[in-house]
């Protein structure tokens, strides 16, 4: 099992100074995430959401509420929450392999069996043939998934994923989300792990997810938690993509409304 819930979160970070206000960052936020679902959070830019991911990963605790996996408070970062943060956050002089190899030595598997996952992920992430490349003779799309495979291969209940693609062009941003989504499509449903991504992409939100949960503007409140039923892989260009995707630009735009 790796059930998430999120349950009456508050976060409030103190003011700079004595004369400086607290600032409330998220407000009674509540939802919950089902096992092996891929969870969207999407929101303006400030609304909370890399707040609520830290939160989720252990990197800071809530003023109030409560974060839980499989029914336990997250407390310390650990192995079961793995994180793909934005900045790739690759060791530049470790090869591809010894990237990935990284974390499952920190973990103490034998030789062999860290081969045998190396292998496995390298495969599952499609950068066969680049081993023993570092990251500096790589895409900026190859780094990330070099940073998705490190991540998967720890074999984390949850995997946690900060805007990992914000940084590339449009297109190896489109690639990558082709790919995602290509390797939702294609694993299997109780061998997938609970993931949940921090965007502010409806298009990458409505392409990846079971479940999008819409922030409002700060402080950041639940404003709608959608689930996304479309079969994988999605076509965007059907009727009931292009009016999800409305209802979300909808739900997003009605902040912006809000704020002027």
């Amino acid at each position: 099992m790796s059930q998430l819930t999120v349950e009456d979160v508050t976060k409030i970070y103190p003011g700079h100074s004595a004369s400086d206000e607290p600032v409330l960052a998220l407000d009674d936020v509540s939802f919950h995430v089902e096992d092996h679902e891929f969870c969207s959070v999407l929101g303006h830019s400030g609304c909370g959401k890399t707040t609520l991911l830290t939160m989720m990963a252990g990197f800071e605790q809530p003023s109030a509420g409560s974060i839980r996996v499989d029914g336990k408070p997250v407390g310390k970062p650990t192995w079961q929450r793995s994180v793909v943060f934005q900045d790739y956050a690759l060791f530049p002089w470790m090869t591809v392999h010894d990237n990935i190899s990284f974390g499952l030595e920190m973990k103490g598997l034998a030789v062999a069996e860290r081969e045998e996952i190396i292998r496995r992920h390298i495969e599952l992430v499609g950068l066969g043939g680049f081993e023993k490349r570092y990251p500096h003779q790589l895409s900026g799309g190859m780094k990330q998934r070099v940073s998705i495979a490190r991540a998967l291969a720890v074999d984390p209940k949850v995997l946690l994923m900060d805007e990992p693609f914000a940084a590339l062009d449009a297109q190896n941003r489109a690639l990558m989300q082709e790919e995602m989504g290509r390797l939702l499509a294609n694993s299997d449903i109780e061998q997938r792990k609970t993931m949940i991504l921090v965007t502010h992409s409806i298009d990458e939100a409505v392409i990846l997810s079971d479940r999008i949960i819409v922030l409002t503007r700060r402080p950041g409140r639940v404003k709608a938690n959608v689930i996304v039923d479309l079969p994988r892989p999605r076509d965007e260009e059907s009727p009931e993509f292009i009016a999800l995707k409305r209802q979300i630009r909808d739900l997003i735009h009605d902040e912006f409304e809000v704020e002027r």
